[in-house]
C-alpha cells in the first residue's frame, strides 16, 4: 500500500513538473518568432502575440511582460505599452509589471519616473531583487549615492548577491572610485557572473589605484584567453613600465602596437611609450613616439617637458632647451613660477658646463651660460625670499670665472650666505658650506689671509672633519 501511495504522488509531482514547464516551451517557441517577425513584419507579429495571449494567457503577467519586453527591446514603445496595459489589468501589483514599466520610462527618458517605479516593485515584494538593480543602474550616473544606497539594501537582505556587488563596482568605477571599486570587483571576479568587460574594468581600476602589480596579474590572466586583446596589452604595457620593469614593458608594448585586434590608440598610449622607451635609453625613438602623443592631443603640454627630459638625457642641450621653452611659453600663467622657470635655467646651466666637446661648442657654452644667468636672475627676482635664483648665479658665474680672478660669483655667494646664517637652519649647511668655500679660496688666491682664514673656520664650525677647510688652513702661513 506505502509503495502504491509513493508511485502515485511520484505520477502527480511529474505531472505537475511537465505541466509548469509545457507552456514555457511552448511559449519560447512562439516568443522567438515573434520577436524575428517584429521588425520585418509588424502585422505578423501582432498576430503571433495575438496566438500566444489567447485565452487565460492574457492573464498570465509572466508571458504579458514578455511580450511587451520583446517590443520594448526592439525600440517599439508604444506597443510595449499596449501590453503593459493588459499587464497591469492581469495583475498591477506584480513587480515585474513596476519593472517593465520602469524600463519604458526609462527609454523615454524619464529616469525619475523610472525609478520611482522601481521602488513601486520593491515596495510590492521587498525580496524583489530586480527592482533594486533597475533603480541603481537608472541612478549610477545622475544620483550615485542613491544607487550604492538602494544596491547595499539588496545586500542586506540577500548578502550572496553577486549581482549587487557587480552594479556596485559598476557605479564606484563609473564615478572614479577606483579603490572601492576595485575591492568590490575583487568580490566576484572569479565568478561566472564576471565578464570580460568587468576584468577589464577591475584591471583598469587596480592600475588607477596604484596597485600596478595586482592590476598586471589580471591584465596577463586575459592574455592568456586572448593575447591580441588591445587593452589587456595596453595594461600589461603600463603597469610593467610603472613597475620599471622595462625589457617586459617593451614586450607588451611591441604586442599592443603591432599584434593586438582592432587596437585604437590615444595620447596616453603614445606617452608611456615615450617614457618607457627613454628608461630604456632609446632617446630618439622616445621623442618620436611623445610626437605622436601630441599630434593625439596638443593639449597635453607636459609631454614637451618629457621631451625635454630626453634630449638632455642624451645630451642634446640645445634641443632639450627649444622643447622646454614649448612647455613654458604654452603655460597658464599661474602656472609660470619660479621653480618651472629654473628648470629652464638649469637646462641652460647643463649646455654652458657640458664636457662633451663633440655635442657643445666652447662658443655655444660661454652663450649657454650668460642664458642661464639671465635666467637665474629672473628667479631671484620673482623669489625674493629664496636663495635658488642666488645661488644658482653664484655657480653660473663661477663657471663663467672658472679660475676666480675676477670674483664673479662673489657678490651672490655672500647675498646666500647672508640669508642662510639668518635662517640659522642645520637642513641649509650644505649650502652654506659652499658659499664659504667659495669665499674662503677667493680671498686666499687674493692674499687676504684673515679673511679667507675667517671663512674656512666657519667651515669648520659646521663641520670638524671638513678636509678641504683643515688643508686650506694648513696652507695658511
Amino acid at each position: 500500500m506505502k509503495h502504491r501511495f509513493v508511485l502515485c504522488m511520484g505520477a502527480l509531482l511529474l505531472t505537475a513538473t511537465l505541466a509548469a514547464q509545457t507552456p514555457s516551451s511552448e511559449w519560447q517557441a512562439g516568443l522567438d518568432k515573434m520577436k524575428n517577425l517584429i521588425k520585418t513584419s509588424p502585422e505578423q507579429a501582432l498576430d503571433e502575440a495575438g496566438v500566444l495571449l489567447k485565452g487565460k494567457n492574457k492573464k498570465n503577467v509572466e508571458l504579458v511582460t514578455t511580450v511587451a519586453r520583446a517590443y520594448l527591446d526592439a525600440g517599439k514603445l508604444p506597443e510595449a505599452e499596449n501590453y503593459l496595459e493588459l499587464a497591469k489589468k492581469a495583475d498591477n501589483k506584480d513587480p515585474k509589471v513596476s519593472v517593465l514599466e520602469g524600463d519604458i520610462a526609462l527609454a523615454r527618458k524619464d529616469v525619475g519616473k523610472a525609478c520611482q517605479l522601481y521602488e513601486q516593485s520593491i515596495y510590492f515584494d521587498p525580496n524583489y531583487r530586480e527592482g533594486y538593480l533597475k533603480y541603481a543602474q537608472a541612478y549610477k550616473s545622475a544620483s550615485p549615492s542613491q544607487a550604492i544606497e538602494k544596491l547595499q539594501q539588496l545586500k542586506a537582505i540577500a548578502p550572496d548577491c553577486m549581482e549587487a556587488d557587480k552594479e556596485l563596482a559598476e557605479v564606484y568605477y563609473t564615478n572614479n572610485r577606483f579603490g572601492k571599486a576595485a575591492e568590490t570587483y575583487a568580490k566576484f571576479i572569479d565568478t561566472p557572473v564576471a565578464t570580460e568587460d568587468d576584468r577589464l574594468k577591475y584591471a583598469f581600476a587596480l592600475f588607477l589605484n596604484h596597485d600596478f602589480e595586482k592590476s598586471l596579474q589580471v591584465a596577463r590572466k586575459g592574455l592568456e584567453k586572448n593575447a591580441r586583446h588591445a587593452a589587456f596589452n595596453r595594461l600589461a604595457m603600463y603597469n610593467s613600465t610603472d613597475l620599471k620593469r622595462y625589457e617586459e614593458a617593451e614586450r607588451y608594448a611591441d604586442a599592443f602596437f603591432h599584434a593586438s585586434d582592432d587596437a585604437e590608440y590615444s595620447y596616453l598610449d603614445y606617452r608611456y611609450y615615450g617614457a618607457l622607451l627613454s628608461a630604456l635609453k632609446k632617446y630618439d625613438q622616445a621623442v618620436a613616439e611623445y610626437g605622436k602623443a601630441l599630434e593625439q592631443d596638443s593639449t597635453q603640454i607636459d609631454v614637451w617637458r618629457e621631451i625635454s627630459d630626453a634630449y638632455e638625457q642624451n645630451n642634446d642641450y640645445a634641443k632639450a632647451i627649444a622643447a622646454y621653452r614649448n612647455y613654458y611659453d604654452a603655460l597658464a600663467q599661474d602656472k609660470k613660477t619660479p621653480e618651472t622657470l629654473f628648470q629652464l635655467g638649469r637646462l641652460y646651466y647643463g649646455e654652458g658646463t657640458s664636457t662633451d666637446t663633440s655635442a657643445v661648442q666652447p662658443a655655444d657654452r660661454a652663450a649657454a651660460l650668460q642664458s642661464a644667468d639671465s635666467v637665474f636672475a629672473l628667479v631671484a627676482g620673482q623669489a625674493p625670499d629664496s636663495y635658488l635664483g642666488d645661488i644658482w648665479r653664484a655657480r653660473t658665474n663661477s663657471a663663467i670665472d672658472p679660475e676666480t680672478t675676477a670674483g664673479l660669483a662673489k657678490p651672490y655667494y655672500e647675498k646666500v650666505a647672508d640669508l642662510l646664517q639668518a635662517k640659522n637652519d642645520p637642513k641649509y649647511n650644505a649650502a652654506l658650506i659652499e658659499c664659504y668655500s667659495y669665499l674662503g679660496y677667493y680671498y686666499l688666491l687674493k692674499s687676504n689671509y684673515p679673511a679667507s682664514k675667517e671663512f674656512w673656520n666657519k667651515i669648520l664650525a659646521i663641520d670638524p672633519a671638513n678636509a678641504t677647510a683643515k688643508k686650506a688652513l694648513g696652507g695658511i702661513k
